[in-house]
């Protein structure tokens, strides 16, 4: 069978295009593991998170006895008490022995066996056995346990790992496993947080000897180049795999799932159609910007995911809108509830002590839900869907148009707002006011490292033909002129020759209306609001 880029489930070497996960493995043995470290690997969904346990089942197989569990093989009713949870965990536990065909470890295995044919068994019972095979096991045992918070609604869940605790701070006088492996989305203190989130008494952690993870689950380009070496080698594609890889890179920030969902569209949805007549066509940066547009159209379980939070966590909704829309800065802090849940999750990371939405994808799609919120209702939206054909000419778009349109519109509708609202609503409006023009043949994104509260560049895409939009707030002859050299240096940075500037301008004797201004040998066409 041939190889394919997966997006469901975990990925298999043999089956799979896939980034090799050596060096993670090997720093997960050496660093924690082979140190006898209890830890927790707790990331978004679609993080990899299986994939890297199954391959560090089998890289740890020749030095230990890996016990690898899925706490999904467990139902509801198995966590109705200590004695039916000890019979259900000890059955899978003999079940993942012998299906692993661990040789002479049936007598070793015996207390266990027994224990199933009792009467009334408690927690208790079930360690006192764990630690009899693990003394008498002619290797270490490392258990490993995903989809871990999958059961962390039920009380037997926190006194096992309570039990568990207890005999990793003892085990050099009661032997218990070498080392315990956990995967989950949630981590261990913000159990009773997913489970209860009204309670008062939202943190729990029976999981404190937990050492630190700190293996980088994301791709780097370098990885990513790799995997397309592979395919490259199967197809001939003619592709420049370090450009490709690269700006596979720029969208996803090497999220493992968007990185093969990008892969699989241009592999099976691109490749193929109409204008695309090539490999190479098809594996190129054109490629990509129409395999990224089609993701962000699609209801896959990630993105289903991150409303479901956003709605369920509503002050963590509130941060990215404030973040996206009025370039606010939020230091990072794990102590504060709803930064140390957008982390957890996978949607913002930790840049500099500063929070900052994860990738291109997320920010994006962030943006057109949040704008979709609003669309309907908003009166800016309603008057672009209604002028869209004075901006699209022989399927280009005209920039210029757009722009004076949107200035004589925000003006007669939010002239008389005062500077508060158009500083914090201004940039929200124009894309409101874009979204309905490009949507379906056009993507934009937002710059990440210009945005913040002065300054917002947007890079709008339409069909291959580029555009950079500065969006800023006024603050002075100097500032602008300032932003205006700022806005050529980025427009010699992406080769193009023509840039676009939006001033929202609080300035009582300012002059309302688009003109342009040329600097050396660009053009830029500012508009004043």
């Amino acid at each position: 069978m041939a190889k394919y880029f997966n997006t469901e489930g975990s990925c298999n070497p043999k089956e799979h295009y896939m980034v090799k996960l050596d060096d993670r493995l090997e720093r997960i043995k050496r660093l924690l593991v082979d140190r006898k470290k209890y830890f927790v690997i707790n990331l978004g969904h679609h993080y990899g998170k299986t994939t890297t346990l199954r391959g560090l089942e089998e890289y740890l197989k020749d030095d230990y006895i890996v016990l690898s569990l899925d706490f999904q093989q467990l139902g509801t009713e198995d966590f109705a008490d200590e004695s039916t949870f000890s019979r259900a965990f000890t059955d899978v536990l003999l079940r993942t022995f012998r299906i692993n065909g661990f040789s002479g470890t049936e007598e070793m295995l015996k207390p266990l066996s027994e224990l199933i044919e009792e009467g009334d068994i408690g927690l208790k019972d079930l360690f006192v056995r764990l630690s009899n095979v693990c003394m008498n096991s002619a290797r270490p045992i490392v258990l490993m346990i995903d989809e871990v918070d999958s059961a962390s609604n039920n009380q037997v869940f926190v006194d096992f790992w309570a039990q568990l605790r207890s005999y990793y701070l003892y085990r050099e006088r009661t032997p218990i496993f070498h080392s315990v492996i956990l995967a989950g989305v949630y981590d261990f203190k913000n159990l009773k947080l997913k489970l209860r989130p009204e309670s008062e008494q939202q943190y729990n952690s029976p999981w404190n000897i937990a050492a630190k993870f700190k293996i980088d689950m994301c791709f780097s380009s370098d990885q990513i180049k790799e995997m397309l070496e592979e395919y490259e080698a199967d197809y001939h594609a003619e592709m420049n795999i370090e450009t490709v890889a690269e700006e596979i890179y720029n969208y996803t920030s090497g999220y493992p799932v968007l990185v093969s969902s990008i892969c699989k569209y241009i592999d099976e949805d691109i490749l193929g159609a109409d204008d695309t007549k090539t490999l190479a066509n098809a594996w190129s940066k054109d490629g990509i910007e129409r395999a990224v547009k089609q993701i962000l159209i699609d209801n896959i379980p990630l993105f289903e995911s991150m409303i479901r939070h956003l709605n369920e966590y509503p002050e963590m909704k509130k941060m990215f809108q404030a973040i996206l829309f009025q370039g606010s800065e939020f230091s990072y802090s794990p102590d504060t509830k709803e930064i140390s849940l957008a982390c957890m999750f996978g949607y913002a990371v930790n840049v500099e002590g500063k929070v900052r939405i994860a990738n291109r994808i997320f920010e994006t799609r962030l943006y057109n839900y949040f704008l979709s919120e609003e669309e309907l209702s908003s009166i800016m939206g309603k008057m672009a869907q209604r002028d869209k054909s004075y901006f699209i000419h022989d399927g280009c778009l005209d920039m210029d148009m757009t722009l004076k349109k949107f200035v004589a519109y925000f003006t007669e509708i939010y002239g008389d707002n005062d500077a508060k609202f158009i500083e914090d609503y201004g940039r929200k409006f124009f894309l409101l006011y874009l979204k309905p023009i490009i949507n379906g043949v056009g993507n934009y994104y937002i710059e990440a490292q210009t945005r913040d509260a002065r300054r917002t560049d947007v890079i709008v895409d339409y069909l291959g033909e580029l555009f950079i939009v500065e969006l800023k707030i006024w603050h002075g002859n100097e500032y602008n002129e300032r932003g205006e050299k700022q806005l050529t240096d980025y427009l010699e940075y992406y080769h193009e020759d023509k840039g676009y500037m939006i001033s929202f301008n609080f300035n009582k004797n300012k002059k309302i209306g688009v003109n342009e201004i040329r600097l050396g040998n660009k053009t830029i066409v500012e508009a004043v609001v």
